[in-house]
C-alpha cells in the first residue's frame, strides 16, 4: 500500500486523528439554515457524499477558520448585485506532489473528505474549498486527483475553471501525470495560470532553481508558456503569500463573463440528497445566470426541474452566475435521474445528441494516427461517454496533427459550439487528443460532401456574427434561426442584435429562417412584378398560386418562410393574399369569350348531373370536348370556388355540395348518437359507395364532417363554407323497379330535414 504524503501527516497528524478531528467538528454542523422560501437550504458546491453516508447533513465548508472566513462572515449581509464575481481554480499535477495541502494551506479546508482518501493519503475524487474575498468575491478551489487510475475524475474537476495551478514537488520534478495533466488543459485551451513547485523545504536552492527551470522548458510550447513558476513550502509557509497575492490579482482581473446574451447552463459534477430538502446538485456555472424559482430542464433526460434553494460559498443566495460553483436544490426529479455528466440548463438549449462535428487535435506525443472509427472515450465537462471518430477527410489524424472528424456517441450527451473535449483510448488508460465542437446536432448523412465542409468552416469563424453571414450564403433556402441559436447559446435580445450585426432578415413564424437582406429586398421586389406580368397573361384568373409563384421566385425558400415574406407585402398592401392565391390590389378577374362559351355548355351538364357528377374524361367525351382543355379550364374555375375539386379528376358545382352536405347533416341526425355511415349516406343520396367515400373524405378535409372509426359526426354548419343547399335537377332515372326492390342508384335522394332553398 502507497505511504501516505509525510508533509500531510506533519501539518494534520494521522489521517486518522485527522479524521476524528473532522467528524467532531462536523457534528454540530448540520446545515439548518432556511433560505428565504422557509425550506432548509442546498449543500454547497463544496459539499462531498461519503462513502457509507450518501446524503450527509452539512455544510460543504463546516470547518472554517475565523481568520480566513472573516471576510465571507462581514460580506454576508451584502445583496448577490453587490458581490465581485468569483474565480474558479483547479490544481493539476502528479500523485504525492501536495496539491490538496497545497490547496489546506491557502483555504483552510482539507478537500480529502472520504475515509478511503484518508486511510491511503491520496486523493480520490474531487474536493472543493473557497477562499473569501474583503470585497465579498471568492476563490473556488477544485482539487483533482493525481493518481492515473482517477484521471476521468480530473477531467471532470478542470471542466470550465477560470485559472489552472501545475503542481510540481521539487523532490520529484516532473513526473508521468504531470505531463497528461499539462496536456490536458492544454487541449482544453486553459490559458491563465501558474506553476507551483511544491516540497521546497525538502531540497536546497541549486534543486529548486532546477526544477524551475525544466518546469519553464516544460510550458514553453503550450498555452501556458507564460505562466509565472512559485516556489512553495505547504508546511513552512515558504512563497504562499505570493502564490495568494497572485491569485487575488487574477480574481480581479475576472469580469462578468458569458452571463451576458447567453442562457444558463451548469455541468454537475455531484448529486445527492438532504433529508427535507430532497435533490441537490452541484457543478461550474457555463454560462448565463440562475435564480432561484427558474424552471429549468434536466439534460439529456429532459426531465423539468425547478431551483427550489440555491448555494454558493456555503451561503443561501438568490442567485448564480458564469463562473461561479453553486449547489441547486431541484424538484421534479430524484436522485436516481441526476448524475455527474448531466446538465442543468434552459429549456431553449435542451436537444440531447449523439452526433457532433468537431475538430480533433492528436497529441504530438502519441506514436500512432488516430484512425478512421477509432473507438474512444469522450469526456465533455463532466459527461464520459463511448464514442467513434469518424474522419471527414482522408482516413486518419497523424500525431500533432489536427483534423475534422464526426463523433457518433453510445449515449446521448447535450453540448454546445465552443465546447471544449478531450479524447482518451478506448481502455480509459490513455489521452489521445481533444478538441472543438462545432455543430452540436450534426445530422446523419454524406459527411464528406462540399457543402459540408463549408459549413464547418463558418462555424469555426471567430464570432458568431461572421458565422451567421457564411451559413446565410451557404445555405440557400436560409438558416434554422432556432438551431443557431441553441448551437450557440444566445438569448432572444442578443440574437436579434446579432442579426442586424450580420445583416440577417429572419422571416417565418412555425420555422424562423435567417435570409441575407439582398436575397429579401430581391424577393419582395420580385413578387409584385412577377403578379403584375401573370394578371396580364391571365386577366381571367382570380390570383396566382401561391406555391407556383414561390417555385418561379425563391424556390430554396422554405414554404413557411416564403408565405412569411408574401403576410409582409399584404400587410403592406403591395399584395392580397386570399387562401392559396396571391394578386395585385384591386384585381378583378376578367373573363373571355372562349372561357364564357365553354362554361354554357358544361355548366348545364355538372348541375343535370345531380350527385354523380362524372369524372373529366367521360365529362369531356360526353360533351365532344378536349380533356386537356375542360380540365384546365375547370381548375381555373375551382379559383373562384364556383366549382369545387372534389378529387383528382371530379369537380362538383358548389351548390350540388352544399346540399349533399345538407343530406349528411339530415343523416347524422336521424341516428340516436349522431353518427353516420358511409353505407348510411349512400343509400340517402342514392350514389356509389366509392363515390360517397370520396365525398365525405372531400367533407371531412372542409372540416364539415369528422370520422371516427367507421362512422362520421358533423363538425361544423357548411353554410358559411358551402352556402345554402339548393337541390339540383334529378338526375336520369332507371326504369321503374318492381315491388319491393331497392332504390336504383342514380335516383334522386329523399329531400333532407335539413333547410333547401328552391
Amino acid at each position: 500500500m502507497r505511504k501516505p504524503d509525510r508533509q500531510r501527516l506533519a501539518a494534520g497528524g494521522s489521517s486518522s486523528e485527522r479524521g476524528h478531528r473532522d467528524r467532531r467538528r462536523q457534528a454540530p454542523r448540520l446545515s439548518r439554515r432556511k433560505n428565504r422560501h422557509g425550506v432548509p437550504c442546498a449543500a454547497d458546491a463544496g459539499h462531498r457524499a461519503h462513502q457509507g453516508q450518501r446524503f450527509p447533513r452539512r455544510s460543504a465548508l463546516s470547518r472554517r477558520r475565523a481568520g480566513v472566513y472573516r471576510a465571507a462572515r462581514q460580506a454576508r449581509d451584502r445583496t448577490d448585485s453587490e458581490r465581485t464575481q468569483g474565480v474558479i481554480v483547479a490544481t493539476a499535477g502528479h500523485i504525492d506532489h501536495g496539491k490538496t495541502l497545497l490547496v489546506k494551506r491557502l483555504t483552510g479546508v482539507d478537500t480529502d473528505r472520504l475515509p478511503e482518501e484518508k486511510a491511503r493519503g491520496i486523493s480520490i475524487d474531487l474536493g472543493f474549498a473557497y477562499l473569501s474575498l474583503p470585497n465579498g468575491g471568492s476563490i473556488g478551489f477544485v482539487d483533482v486527483p493525481g493518481h492515473e487510475r482517477f484521471i476521468r475524475n480530473m477531467l471532470a474537476g478542470v471542466c470550465g475553471i477560470d485559472f489552472a495551478l501545475l503542481v510540481v514537488a521539487a523532490d520529484d520534478g516532473i513526473m508521468p501525470q504531470t505531463v497528461e495533466h499539462l496536456n490536458i488543459l492544454d487541449l482544453l485551451h486553459v490559458r491563465r495560470g501558474a506553476a507551483v513547485i511544491t516540497k521546497v523545504d525538502r531540497v536546497d536552492d541549486a534543486r529548486i532553481q532546477e526544477v524551475s527551470s525544466a518546469v519553464k522548458a516544460f510550458l514553453a510550447t503550450t498555452k501556458l508558456a507564460s505562466a509565472p513558476v512559485i516556489a512553495v513550502s505547504a508546511l513552512a509557509g515558504t512563497g504562499i503569500d505570493a502564490l495568494l497575492a497572485l491569485l487575488k490579482t487574477e480574481a480581479a482581473a475576472v469580469t462578468e463573463r458569458r452571463a451576458t446574451g447567453q442562457r444558463f447552463r451548469l455541468a454537475i459534477d455531484r448529486a445527492f440528497t438532504i433529508a427535507g430538502s430532497g435533490t441537490v446538485v452541484t457543478g461550474t456555472v457555463f454560462n448565463g445566470i440562475v435564480k432561484t424559482g427558474d424552471r429549468l430542464v434536466l439534460s439529456p433526460a429532459g426531465m423539468p426541474v425547478r431551483v427550489r434553494g440555491l448555494q454558493k460559498r456555503g451561503e443561501a443566495a438568490s442567485e448564480a452566475r458564469a463562473g461561479e460553483r453553486c449547489a441547486l436544490n431541484l424538484t421534479g426529479v430524484d436522485l436516481e435521474s441526476a448524475h455527474r455528466g448531466d446538465w442543468v440548463l434552459d429549456e431553449a438549449l435542451h436537444q440531447a445528441t449523439q452526433r457532433m462535428d468537431v475538430r480533433v487535435n492528436v497529441l504530438g506525443s502519441e506514436s500512432n494516427a488516430l484512425r478512421h472509427w477509432t473507438p474512444v472515450h469522450l469526456h465533455l465537462a463532466t459527461a464520459d461517454v463511448t464514442a467513434r471518430v469518424a474522419i471527414r477527410r482522408g482516413e486518419s489524424i497523424p500525431p500533432g496533427g489536427t483534423g475534422l472528424a464526426h463523433l457518433v456517441l453510445e449515449k446521448p450527451i447535450s453540448a454546445l459550439n465552443g465546447d471544449r473535449f478531450i479524447l482518451r483510448d478506448q481502455s480509459g488508460s490513455r489521452t489521445l487528443g481533444g478538441g472543438v465542437v462545432l455543430d452540436p446536432f450534426a445530422a446523419v448523412g454524406r459527411i464528406r460532401s462540399a457543402t459540408r465542409y463549408a459549413t464547418l468552416a463558418a462555424l469555426e469563424a471567430d464570432t458568431p456574427a461572421a458565422t451567421l453571414a457564411a451559413l446565410a450564403t451557404i445555405a440557400a433556402g436560409g438558416v434554422d434561426l432556432a438551431r443557431f441559436e441553441r448551437t450557440f447559446n444566445l438569448t432572444s435580445d442578443r440574437a436579434a442584435a446579432l442579426y442586424e450585426e450580420a445583416g440577417i432578415v429572419p422571416v417565418g413564424k412555425d420555422v424562423r429562417i435567417g435570409i441575407t437582406r439582398a436575397l429579401h429586398d430581391e424577393v419582395r421586389a420580385k413578387v409584385p412584378a412577377e403578379l403584375e406580368r401573370f394578371h396580364r397573361a391571365t386577366p381571367q384568373a382570380l390570383g396566382k398560386e401561391i406555391e407556383a409563384l414561390r417555385n418561379e421566385i425563391a424556390p430554396q425558400l422554405p414554404a413557411d418562410a416564403f408565405g412569411a415574406l408574401l403576410r409582409v407585402l399584404a400587410d403592406e398592401r403591395r399584395i392580397e393574399v386570399t387562401g392559396s392565391l396571391a394578386r395585385l390590389p384591386g384585381h378583378n378577374p376578367t373573363s373571355n369569350p372562349e372561357d364564357d362559351r365553354l362554361w354554357q355548355t358544361l355548366r348545364p351538364a355538372l348541375e343535370a348531373a345531380g350527385y354523380a357528377v362524372p369524372p373529366l374524361r367521360e365529362l369531356a367525351l360526353n360533351l365532344r370536348l378536349k380533356e386537356p382543355v375542360v380540365k384546365d379550364f375547370l381548375h381555373r374555375k375551382a379559383r373562384g370556388r364556383e366549382v369545387m375539386k372534389v378529387t383528382a379528376d371530379r369537380f362538383y358545382p358548389r351548390t350540388t355540395l352544399a346540399t349533399l352536405a345538407a343530406i349528411a347533416h339530415a343523416t347524422a341526425q336521424a341516428q340516436p348518437n349522431g353518427m353516420f355511415t358511409a353505407a348510411q349516406f349512400r343509400d340517402a343520396t342514392g350514389i356509389g359507395r366509392t363515390l360517397a367515400i370520396e365525398i365525405l373524405e372531400f367533407f371531412d378535409t372542409l372540416g364539415i364532417t369528422q370520422r371516427i372509426g367507421d362512422a362520421r359526426k358533423i363538425r361544423k354548419d357548411f353554410v358559411p363554407i358551402l352556402g345554402a343547399a339548393v337541390a339540383p335537377p334529378a338526375p336520369p332515372r332507371a326504369a321503374k323497379p318492381a315491388a319491393g326492390a331497392s332504390q336504383p342508384p342514380g335516383r334522386p335522394a329523399p329531400r333532407p330535414s335539413h333547410p333547401v332553398k328552391r
